[in-house]
């Protein structure tokens, strides 16, 4: 008999296994958002007990819109203080443990530099009245605030209310010694809002006393003197536990402006503002006016240290190089012979500050700085800007500003090197690249031009166009970086016209390969490193790698025929020097707010840049303005009983008279339109040095004795 067949349950159809899904899902989400309303109706009914109306309703919206407001601003000023904060990182207590003093070329010395750990007296072991004198004056709360004085701020602002102009400062030493040691003087509210945090985060990382101690010894106290001790020593020869009240008010004096109330450079400011000092102390309740009284009587004297400026901006970059070539494992208490020049120095210092008061008012501009080198290489003087004693920014070696068309002398040398010969032909004409169209200064084009009528005429069109069509960024930027310009460039295609930014060094560096004959490796400022006992333990000529040429003879024969006719047709008229063949290359960036000229001879090169700080446009200020009339001024002095050497491929050293068709194609080019501009007429420097020769002999000359008579013409 068979086995019934095992009966089996029939499966439920999908569609009906399908829609049980979709009932679960429809009623989990019904309960979710039935519990998600019950919820929020529950907080809502809790939050309405804190629910305020009237007056009241308008203190909360404002207080909220500020509470948003502020949380943004917070938010804006922590990113703008981010890159300041990197630099607590570094090892900003030490001054690089080098102590290093420097001789001019001729073995004098002309300052020191680093931390000399003697002149670093601890505050407990500071005379009271010193201590009490720098707090008067700088910062009469420095123990009572957390860095940032809100107090004394409303104070200083009052008082300069009051008398209608600047008269106090709100900063605190904290803030100022933020600036010191991170910071430069640029004068932005970046730079405020970057100074207060760094105050803060000093004031929370070091006590008191140490913030006292560090801004006694590095701030700058004139005649190239870091800190309080030193500065005793040099103006007044003793130690600083030796001075009196009226010396250490005069100290006190010199945080504010050393280079307007240095002692040995002007006593009667100096005496003037120790007398403010003794006003602080008494104010502020530190002394009375009778212990005070004595100091006004009998101010203090310094010694006589003669009246030639410290060449600091040579100095600051003079102790970076030591620091670069110095050995690792040697003495770090070091004579660096350098190479500068002080007569050229002062020469240097006097062409700058004089264009800029003949002229800076008329163009607006504030700032100026240069680097004169020999064409051997050496640094013969820096000028770093207008007044070491106001801001210690080293504008010839750290500011990177747009150079503008002094820059086309890199492409044309990058085109030169390519094949290209000072005949060449290159059009003139409208040119897009990418949808960068530039035109030329005077807006009008000259058809097919050589490049040596190009570059003399400055026009815009032929570096672009050589550029785009014949040798692209990377050749011209790797010819730049071959010429020994360090500055990092940017490699856009508008870099051709200047706007990369370089250091005036880089630039006189750049153009010293051409007036070397094409050799680069020859900048130096340090000639030897010696012990104090006279070991050498660096030699330029015996441990320097060997100048290499990067420039071919025929490249710089090719850029120098070109660059000698800038001065005698082109945009640098007012750079030239009489008797003498010079080369160089006018500069002005967009807005005029960079102005350049760069030039040389057949025995010095020198780059002068002018500007202003905030980067604030001049009046129409060009390159071949008063960059040109600098930099000639400078060279004339420069080249006074000198060998003349010729300029490497130019056969002809004599400057040759230039045409009138040339003058004036070259007053439709950049800076050419600047050219024919009246200026107030100037002395020469040498008719200015003879004069003053001739007041200083009738100064020193004996009185004239009238015949018969006892008495001299002098006493009638």
């Amino acid at each position: 008999m068979d086995k019934p067949q095992e009966q089996r349950k029939p499966k439920a159809p999908r569609a009906t296994r399908w829609l049980a899904v979709d009932a679960w899902i429809d009623s989990t989400l019904y309960e979710s958002g039935f519990k998600a309303r019950e919820t929020w109706e529950s907080i809502t009914i809790f939050f309405r007990r804190f629910r305020v109306s009237g007056w009241r309703r308008g203190l909360v919206e404002l207080g909220s819109e500020g509470f948003t407001l502020g949380t943004v601003g917070a938010i804006i000023m922590v990113a703008l203080a981010m890159p300041a904060f990197e630099e607590t990182s570094k090892d900003w207590r030490s001054q690089g443990d080098y102590a290093v003093t420097f001789l001019d070329r001729y073995g004098n010395e002309i300052g020191q530099r680093g931390i000399i750990q003697r002149d670093s007296v601890p505050v407990d072991e500071l005379p009271d009245h010193v201590i009490k004198a720098v707090l008067a004056t700088e910062d009469r709360r420095f123990f009572e605030h957390f860095g940032i004085d809100f107090i004394g701020l409303a104070r200083a602002m009052s008082e300069n209310v009051r008398a209608n102009s600047v008269v106090q400062g709100g900063s605190t030493i904290t803030q100022q010694l933020a600036k010191n040691l991170f910071l430069t003087n640029e004068r932005s509210m970046e730079r405020k809002i970057k100074e207060a945090y760094l105050a803060l985060w000093l004031e929370w990382n070091l006590s008191k006393k140490e913030i006292l101690q560090l801004y006694l010894d590095r701030a700058y106290m004139g005649g190239g003197t870091f800190g309080i001790a030193a500065a005793a020593d040099f103006y007044f020869d003793k130690g600083v536990k030796e001075v009196n009240l009226a010396e250490a008010a005069m100290l006190a004096g010199l945080f504010k402006a050393p280079g307007n109330y240095a002692p040995h450079i002007n006593l009667p400011a100096a005496r003037g503002r120790a007398n403010v000092v003794l006003t602080n102390m008494v104010e502020s309740g530190f002394m009375t006016e009778g212990q005070v009284l004595s100091a006004r009587l009998h101010p203090a004297t310094s010694v006589d240290r003669g009246s030639r400026d410290s060449p600091d901006y040579f100095l600051d970059w003079a102790f970076e190089e030591v620091k670069k070539i110095a050995p690792r494992d040697g003495p770090h208490a070091l004579v660096a012979r350098t190479t500068i020049d002080l007569n050229l120095q002062e020469a240097a210092e006097e062409a700058l500050e004089f264009n800029l008061r003949q002229h800076g008012q008329a163009y607006r501009v504030s700032e100026g700085a240069l680097v004169l080198l020999e064409n051997n290489g050496a640094v013969r003087a820096i000028v770093g800007g207008s007044d070491y004693g106001k801001s210690q920014f080293n504008r010839a070696t750290k500011a990177q500003r747009q150079t503008g068309s002094s820059f086309k002398t890199y492409v044309y040398t990058a085109a030169m090197e390519a094949g290209f010969t000072p005949e060449s032909v290159i059009s003139d004409a409208p040119i897009n690249w990418g949808g960068w169209s530039p035109r030329n200064y005077g807006r009008g084009y000259a058809g097919r031009v050589t490049l040596s009528s190009a570059l003399i005429r400055s026009l815009n069109t032929v570096p672009v166009r050589l550029a785009k069509d014949h040798l692209g960024i990377p050749a011209i930027v790797e010819e730049t970086k071959a010429m020994g310009v360090e500055s990092e460039l940017n490699g856009h295609k508008t870099m051709v016209l200047g706007t990369s930014g370089m250091t005036v060094m880089d630039q006189a560096t750049g153009y010293l390969t051409l007036s070397s004959g094409g050799f680069v490796g020859m900048r130096h400022g340090i000639t030897q490193l010696l012990t104090h006992s006279g070991n050498v333990v660096y030699d330029f000529t015996r441990d320097a790698p060997e100048p290499r040429r990067t420039v071919s003879e025929q490249a710089m024969r090719s850029m120098n025929s070109i660059l000698v006719q800038v001065p005698e047709t082109g945009t640098a008229r007012r750079a030239a020097l009489e008797g003498i063949r010079a080369a160089g290359k006018t500069g002005t960036t967009q807005a005029y707010r960079d102005a350049w000229f760069v030039g040389f001879t057949g025995n010095y090169t020198a780059a002068v840049w002018l500007g202003n700080d905030d980067y604030t446009s001049t009046r129409n200020m060009t390159g071949g303005s008063v960059p040109a009339m600098v930099w000639q001024r400078l060279m004339t002095n420069a080249h006074s009983n000198v060998e003349l050497k010729p300029i490497p491929g130019i056969e002809n050293p004599f400057p040759d008279a230039p045409s009138e068709d040339a003058v004036a194609s070259a007053e439709q080019s950049e800076d050419g339109a600047d050219g024919a501009e009246e200026l107030p007429t100037v002395l020469s420097a040498r008719t200015t040095r003879l004069l003053l020769d001739l007041s200083r002999a009738f100064q020193d000359a004996p009185a004239i004795q009238a015949p018969g008579t006892p008495e001299t013409l002098s006493s009638l």
